[in-house]
């Protein structure tokens, strides 16, 4: 455990669900873990006991990315953890393929209604269609704009036109609309809706008042800090500002506030936490802006931000990242921004 991980209380050990069995968080709530075909190896995903409200199922909440193996994993789970018992809805968080991967293949098997925001559905509708701007070959003029240069990492990325339908096979065709502020009641508990911004488009957090219990999503997370990046289908975006602006709607929760988050372990300390995101990225911005005392493409700000080998996969993110603190001190007049001959975008102070 790291020195910032210690700040935090994870009441639950080294415990973890395994595959296809769940761990009791309260009584009507389980703790789900679901594998995924990434460096980030795991999903956590929420099931509630929706008896005496919904018929007699559950509610779930993320479904998991659309592989064989987390369809090999709910099959077990709908047997030995579900009773038999079918899904009476299915929330998603965000519309990232790891959370809504199997919430199409659900909601037709259980008939069941997806509940998420308006414009979490709508991005998973256009990325599920691999509309234009989207897909992969929209990327490749991104990353050539901001200094990647490497042919067959270009390749590479242009080649995933297919990536997202290959997670998300399915999407359902309807929804029910979240907002910020609504109260939903799910099981034995209302849970207040809080929405966030940066990391995805609005992205839906849950907190229960009663249980001071609150489902965070990507928003909150204990050992990472939440990917927050400029895509090509917003090239202008702020999205660090965003995201750091939306940490504040979860500050009048209390500091013994059990998070349940979508990736590591649940823990208290939730102000702590945010605390640190907020520490991490003031201290990355200011290695940023030092940087920029030359012209510096986003490019040539990754390895200043991670320090480790990086794959197609993970460097496209983490290209993304590097513009996101980029364009906070460019929006907000540290630095200036420059499109060189060469066509390649640099920031300077």
């Amino acid at each position: 455990m790291n020195a910032l991980e210690s700040q935090l209380d994870y009441p639950f050990g080294d415990q973890v669900p395994q595959p296809g069995a769940a761990v009791d968080i309260l009584p009507g709530l389980a703790w789900v873990r679901m594998p995924l075909p990434f460096a980030l190896d795991h999903i956590n995903l929420w099931l509630l006991d929706e008896r005496g409200q919904h018929g007699e199922g559950w509610s779930l909440v993320d479904s998991g990315a659309g592989t064989d193996a987390t369809r090999a994993a709910w099959e077990r789970l709908f047997d030995e953890v579900m009773g038999g018992r079918p899904l009476a809805r299915v929330f998603a968080t965000h519309c990232h393929p790891d959370h809504v991967g199997l919430s199409g293949w659900l909601c037709e098997r259980f008939g069941a209604p997806f509940w998420t925001s308006a414009a979490e559905f709508a991005f998973m509708r256009m990325m599920a269609a691999a509309l234009p701007g989207v897909d992969g070959p929209a990327a490749i003029p991104h990353f050539q704009r901001h200094g990647l240069a490497d042919p067959a990492l270009l390749a590479q990325m242009g080649s995933r036109r297919n990536y997202y339908p290959s997670l998300v096979p399915t999407v359902p065709a309807a929804y029910t609309r979240l907002q910020d502020g609504q109260r939903v009641r799910i099981g034995a508990t209302a849970w207040r809706v809080i929405t966030g911004f940066g990391h995805s488009p609005e992205h839906v957090s849950l907190y229960s008042e009663e249980w001071k219990v609150l489902l965070s999503g990507d928003m909150v997370l204990p050992r990472i800090s939440t990917n927050v990046s400029v895509f090509a289908v917003e090239p202008e975006g702020d999205p660090l500002r965003l995201y750091l602006d939306s940490l504040g709607r979860f500050a009048d929760l209390p500091e013994d506030t059990l998070v349940l988050p979508a990736h590591g372990k649940p823990f208290r300390g939730l102000q702590v936490r945010i605390a640190q995101l907020r520490a991490h990225h003031a201290a990355r911005l200011d290695e940023v802006r030092a940087a920029c005392a030359v012209p510096r493409s986003a490019v040539d700000i990754v390895p200043l931000m991670f320090r480790r080998q990086l794959d197609a996969h993970q460097l496209s993110f983490a290209i993304g990242e590097a513009l996101a603190h980029l364009h906070y001190l460019w929006h907000d007049g540290s630095l200036q921004r420059v499109t060189g001959a060469d066509g390649i975008v640099r920031f300077q102070l």
